[in-house]
Parts: C-alpha cells; sequence; structure tokens
C-alpha cells in the first residue's frame, strides 16, 4: 500500500536536512502528502515539573525561531507542504498525536544511531517507534 500521507518529525537543525530530503523523495515517489512538525518539549516537561521561573517569554522566543526556522525550510524544499505544525510538549507523544489527527500513513524521524548507554536509556526515534499509530521510518543521520 503506497503511502498518501507522511508526517516528518523535523528538529529544525543544519544535519536534519538529510532527513528532509528522505521524506521529499517519498512524497515525491508516492504522490503523498506532506506534514510537517517541529515539537517545542516544554520547559516543564523536560524538567520533570515546575519551574520556579516564569518562562513565558522563553517558551515565546523559542516558538518564534522554530517558527522563522520552519517557515524558511517549507519555503526551500522542492515539495508541497499540506501543513507545517509547531507543537508544545512531550516529543514522542506530540509526533504519535499529530499522526493520529492527520491520519498519517508514514513518520519520517531522524536518528544518531547511539551506541551503549545512550542506546539503552532510548532515543527520540526509539520513542516514536513505540506507540506510533502508523509506520516509522528512522533515517541514519550522519555527522
Amino acid at each position: 500500500m503506497p503511502y498518501q500521507r507522511i508526517l516528518l518529525a523535523a528538529d529544525l537543525t543544519e544535519e536534519n536536512l538529510q532527513v528532509v530530503e528522505k521524506a521529499v523523495r517519498l512524497c515525491s515517489t508516492y504522490n503523498a502528502k506532506l506534514v510537517i512538525l517541529h515539537v517545542i518539549e516544554s520547559l516543564n516537561y523536560a524538567y520533570g515539573g515546575d519551574v520556579p521561573i516564569d518562562i513565558t517569554d522563553i517558551q515565546l522566543q523559542l516558538h518564534t525561531s522554530a517558527q522563522e526556522k520552519l517557515d524558511t525550510l517549507c519555503e526551500q524544499i522542492n515539495c508541497p507542504v499540506d501543513k507545517a505544525i509547531i507543537s508544545q510538549g512531550g516529543i514522542e507523544s506530540e509526533i504519535h498525536r499529530i499522526a493520529q489527527e492527520h491520519d498519517s500513513n508514514l513518520i519520517v524521524v531522524g536518528s544518531h544511531g547511539r551506541h551503549g548507554l545512550a542506546l539503552l536509556l532510548g532515543s527520540t526515534a526509539n520513542g516514536v517507534l513505540h506507540g506510533a499509530p502508523c509506520d516509522v521510518l528512522a533515517v541514519r543521520v550522519k555527522n
């Protein structure tokens, strides 16, 4: 069954361009719709609870910066983007939620190929794989 709706989970870094290129090629091959998602991990979530300072301004700056990078990415790729989304929360859970909301057939995510302790503790790609509502393609990111 060909993929019709592909969700690209983008971290908006230079090394993530390999992942973007793979998602664009898949969209072209299958004539699929592309949704790009960038998740800003909530600082409260990242630190396991309450942060003792007001982080509203920091979160706003993170969102503004991410929006600029996402807009630039959408302009640069050679593929129509059905939707570009910035979400905030737990990375894996937000990717799962958006994939389900948009009825995605495939999630494309970058993988750094960690070894040893980093591998045992898990990774974003591993977290996305477990509990995903569809297929997941982990693209090896070469440094």
